[in-house]
Order: C-alpha cells, then structure tokens, then sequence
C-alpha cells in the first residue's frame, strides 16, 4: 500500500484500519477506493507494474541493506505515532491534509523503535542556523541524551544536524526521520552522520528504498516528528517547517517547547512567532528546563 500513495492519506488509513491490510489491498488494486484523489494515484502507480512483486523486491533490498519494514501489530511498533489519528486535516491541498499514522516506517539501524520513542524529545530548527542556535541544540541533546532521552529530529543542516552530533557524542541514542528512501539519505552532505546514526541509532522512513527528497515530502515527514514526547524549537523563520512541527506537537498535545533567540535575528522570528500566538507553548532556556516540561507532561 505505501507504493501505491504518498502516506499520511487519511481514506487510506481508515480503510486499513476497519478492513484490514490485505482486503485493503485488493481494494486499491480493483479501484474500489471512495476518496477521488486516491483512486487516481493508486491507478497511476500501479500502471507502473505489479505492487505485490514490487513489494517483494523493496523486502529483499531491505534484508541486503540490513534494513526492515516495522509495520502496526509488531513488537517493535512505536504506539506513539498513533496518536497522529487525532489531527484534523490543514487547509485544502493535496499534501497538507496528509496527517493520518504511518502504515509502515522502514527502518535502519539496531535499536529499538518502540524504545526510541516511548522516552523522546525532538529538537528541530532552522537549517541556515546561527552559531548561536547549533551551540544550543548541540548541548542540549548532548545533556538529554546523557539523560537517556532519545534525540529525535530530520536529519538537514543546521539546527537538526547539531542535535543528531550533541546526542551521539554523549553516546546516546539519535532518530533521524527522513523525508525519502533510507537507502538514501538525504542530504548528502550529511553521509557521514547518517553512517553513525545507522551505528548508533535509527535511520527511519515511511517512503519506499528510492524515494526522492521531493519538498512536499518534508511537510508529510514533520507529523512524525511531532510523535516525539515533545519538541523544541531551537531556531525558525517565520515560516518553516520547523514552526509547523512544533505546531503539530500542539495540535498533538504534546509539550512544544521553544528558545528564544535575539529580536534582530530572523531566524528566531518563527520561535517569538510561535511563543506569541500559542499559550501552551513553553520557553526554555536549559535542558533542565526541556525535562521539566517533559516530566510533567508524564503526569
């Protein structure tokens, strides 16, 4: 089923879930799909050839890059991305209202994904980040992951590249959700750190091996994020997709968590944006302060 759509479908995932995966297939496959949009995408790709051999195929690639496909019902399944079933579609357009759980996430890396997310905190911003803003992501993860939270974020420059370093070099457990296959991983000026992350942590991905960072990619992607325990913001424009991951965290009632930077800095111009318009947001100014907020969320 994820060949044949970009995931986050809502249709697609209420059919999944009151029928079953299988006969939910076989519906995709003879166009007995409700939601127009759907139908055209599914016929669309399946043109391209048989799914089920197809599927197949992305199952062997798996087992060669010591990959897997963690699916709902396994042990390994994080039950906090299920949460995402409670956001209400965004504004009208083909991309934003992808907000429903994953089906799948296909996954690199030895630890466990259930384990990874139970005790999460993600940490995103700006990739044209300021020296100020990758010292504090940097030191955050690097306190929380020497905590035994897990450091969540997407991989990119900046902001989220800091994060995934500060985590490893304490020696803690890093997750990067991508936006494309993890066969591979973008972008590519992050090769190394993703090598480390499959050593030490976990690649993830709801998009098949092959897939293109396409830029609506990363707007679906950001829900994922938003599963994490909480989420801070360190660094954002006004508009990013930083801002609209932590709004999702909001949305999701999660803690969301922001720094505030200099008022000259256009990159704080998101975080003072979001602390601004949303009362439940919090300031943080430590990583003390970050598990405050997270513990209390606990209770």
């Amino acid at each position: 089923m994820t060949l044949l759509t970009e995931p986050g479908h809502p249709v697609l995932w209420s059919m999944a879930q009151r029928d079953g995966a299988p006969a939910t297939l076989d519906r995709l496959l003879t166009g007995d799909i409700p939601d127009a949009s759907l139908r055209a995408a599914v016929a669309a790709r399946s043109a391209r050839g048989d799914v089920r051999r197809m599927a197949q195929a992305a199952l062997r690639r798996a087992q060669r890059l010591n990959a897997r496909l963690v699916v709902p019902g396994d042990r390994e399944w994080p039950a906090q991305v299920n949460d995402l079933a409670r956001l209400a579609p965004g504004a009208p357009g083909p991309f934003i209202q992808r907000t429903a759980p994953p089906l799948g996430l296909w996954v690199r890396g030895e630890r466990s994904l259930s384990e990874a997310f139970t005790r999460s905190v993600a940490i995103v911003g700006a990739r044209a980040a300021t020296s100020y803003g990758v010292h504090v992501s940097t030191d955050f993860a690097h306190v929380l992951a020497g905590q035994e939270w897990a450091i969540v974020s997407g991989g990119a420059f900046g902001i989220d590249a800091a994060a995934h370093r500060g985590a490893l070099a304490a020696g803690g457990l890093t997750v990067a959700v991508l936006a494309c296959g993890i066969d591979r991983p973008y972008p590519v000026g992050n090769a190394a750190l993703f090598d480390q992350i499959v050593a030490d942590g976990l690649l993830v991905s709801e998009w098949p091996f092959g897939a293109e960072p396409l830029q609506h990619r990363f707007s679906i992607r950001n829900r994922l994020i938003a599963a994490a325990g909480g989420t801070v913001v360190v660094e954002a424009a006004a508009r990013s997709g930083a801002v609209q991951t932590v709004r999702r965290a909001l949305d999701l009632g999660r803690p969301a968590m922001v720094v505030p930077g200099p008022v000259t800095s256009a990159m704080s111009t998101g975080c003072h944006g979001i602390l601004r318009d949303n009362p439940a947001a919090r300031l943080v100014t430590s990583a003390d302060e970050i598990v405050i907020e997270l513990s209390q969320a606990d209770h």
